[in-house]
C-alpha cells in the first residue's frame, strides 16, 4: 500500500528539529510513499529543500497545505493549538505530546477528529522506550554542558567554577536525580569532565548499573527526603532526570530544599517536558532559558536537544522511522496489532483516549486499545 506523509515546519519559538532527515524520506520513496515536506521545514537543522527534492519528496509552501494532503504527520514538538485546528478528521499524527502536561482543548480536539496520536515518549519495545531514549542520550551531555556554561563567572550569578577543577583547588559537585538514560549520560559526560559526581535514585538496580559502568567513579546514594536534601544542599549543578512514563513528574525537590543551596549553584530540570522534577521550576525557552530564583540560575528548556538540531534531527529520525515505516506499509491496523509497544504510544484513537494516564488527569473516558488486523 501507499500513504501519504506530511512533514510540517515546527512552529514554536527556536525548535529547529525536524520530523524527518532528508536520510528517513529516502526510505519512505522508495517504499513508495509520497511525502509533503514544508518549503525550510528542514534549515534549522541544515537540510535545504534541495536536500529533500533529491530523494523524492515533494516541497509545499505552507502548513495548511501539509496537513491537507497527508494521511500521516510526522513532527517534533507537541502540537499548538493552531496545529490543532490544521489536523485533519482520522489522521495519524507522530509526535511528541506531552499532554499529560497539556491544555485539556488539545486532547479533546485530538478526539473529536478522530485522530491517531502517538506519542514518541510513550512507545515501548523490549529494551525500553526507544524514541525517548534517542533525546534522552542528547539531553543528558547537553545538561552538564549547560551547566558548564552558566557555572562560569560571566554569567549572572555565576560561581566562577571550572568543572573538573584543577591540581590543589576541587572540582565542582554535580548531583543527579535519576539514574535512567538522562542520568547515565549525564554522569558520563561529567566524569569526563572530573566532576565530583552523585547520582540519587529509589531504584537498587539502576544504582547498581551506574556502580557497575563508572567503576565507583561515581558516587550512588539511595533516594529519600534525607539524601535528597542532603545532596541538593551539597550541589553545585542539580541535574533532574526523574521521569515517570507518560505522567507528571512529581516534585522531588522542594522549594525549602532549593532555600538551602549555594548561592549561584545551577539547576538543570531535564524534567521540565513533563512538568518538572523541581517545585521552584517553571518553563523557559531557548530564546530565554534562565531564571534567578533563590539565589539559584534555574535552566528549565523543555526542547532542549533543538540546540543540536543536526544531531538531534538525525537521531530522531533513527529512532522513529521504523514505526512511521511500519505503518506506511502495513496500514494503521496491522501494524498496531503486530507491535504492542507502538501500541502503547496511542494516546488517542477512534475518539477515544486510550491512554490511562492521560485520561485520569482530564477525567476523561478510558478505552484499552483494540484493533482488527485488515488484509
Amino acid at each position: 500500500m501507499s500513504m501519504k506523509i506530511g512533514i510540517p515546519k515546527e512552529n514554536i519559538q527556536v525548535e529547529r528539529r525536524v520530523g524527518l532527515a532528508p536520510a528517513g524520506t529516502d526510505s519512505l520513496v522508495r517504499a513508495g510513499h509520497t511525502v509533503f515536506v514544508q518549503s525550510s521545514a528542514g534549515e534549522g537543522s541544515h537540510f535545504t529543500d534541495e536536500d529533500y527534492i533529491k530523494v523524492g519528496a515533494s516541497i509545499v509552501y505552507s502548513a495548511e497545505e501539509v496537513y491537507l494532503r497527508s494521511e500521516i504527520i510526522v513532527k517534533v514538538a507537541p502540537v499548538s493549538n493552531h496545529e490543532n485546528t490544521l489536523l485533519q478528521e482520522n489522521q495519524i499524527l507522530f509526535s511528541s505530546l506531552h499532554l499529560a502536561v497539556g491544555k485539556k482543548s488539545i486532547i479533546e480536539d485530538l478526539l473529536k477528529k478522530n485522530i491517531t496520536a502517538i506519542g514518541y515518549e510513550l512507545i515501548e519495545n523490549k529494551d525500553g522506550l526507544p524514541v525517548l531514549h534517542s533525546m534522552s542520550e542528547i539531553a543528558g551531555p547537553l545538561s552538564i554542558q549547560i551547566a558548564e556554561k552558566y557555572l562560569e563567572s560571566h554569567s549572572k550569578m555565576g560561581r566562577g567554577l571550572l568543572l573538573g577543577g584543577i591540581t590543589g583547588v576541587a572540582p565542582a559537585a554535580v548531583v543527579i536525580l535519576g539514574a535512567g538514560v538522562v542520568g547515565t549520560a549525564a554522569a558520563r559526560a561529567a566524569v569526563g569532565r572530573g566532576a565530583q559526581v552523585i547520582v540519587i535514585d529509589k531504584d537498587l538496580n539502576r544504582l547498581r548499573k551506574i556502580d557497575s559502568s563508572f567503576s565507583k567513579k561515581v558516587t550512588t546514594v539511595m533516594a529519600n527526603p534525607y539524601t535528597i536534601s542532603r545532596g541538593v544542599k551539597f550541589a553545585d549543578v542539580l541535574i533532574g532526570a526523574v521521569l515517570i512514563k507518560g505522567e507528571k513528574t512529581p516534585h522531588i525537590v522542594t522549594e525549602e530544599m532549593v532555600s538551602h543551596m549555594k548561592k549561584g549553584a545551577v539547576i538543570v530540570d531535564v524534567s521540565i517536558d513533563q512538568g518538572g522534577c523541581i517545585e521552584t521550576s517553571r518553563i523557559t525557552s531557548l530564546a530565554d532559558p534562565v531564571f534567578i530564583y533563590k539565589d539559584v540560575i534555574h535552566y528549565c528548556v523543555p526542547n532542549m536537544p533543538a540546540l543540536v538540531s543536526r544531531t538531534a534531527s538525525y537521531g530522531l529520525t533513527n529512532a522513529s522511522l521504523p514505526y512511521i515505516q511500519n505503518i506506511a506499509d502495513n496500514g494503521l491496523s496491522n501494524a498496531l496489532q503486530g507491535d504492542e509497544g507502538l501500541g502503547k504510544g496511542v494516546c488517542t484513537y477512534n475518539g477515544f483516549c486510550s491512554n490511562e494516564a492521560i485520561a485520569n488527569v482530564f477525567d476523561l473516558e478510558y478505552r484499552k486499545l483494540r484493533v482488527f488486523s485488515i488484509n
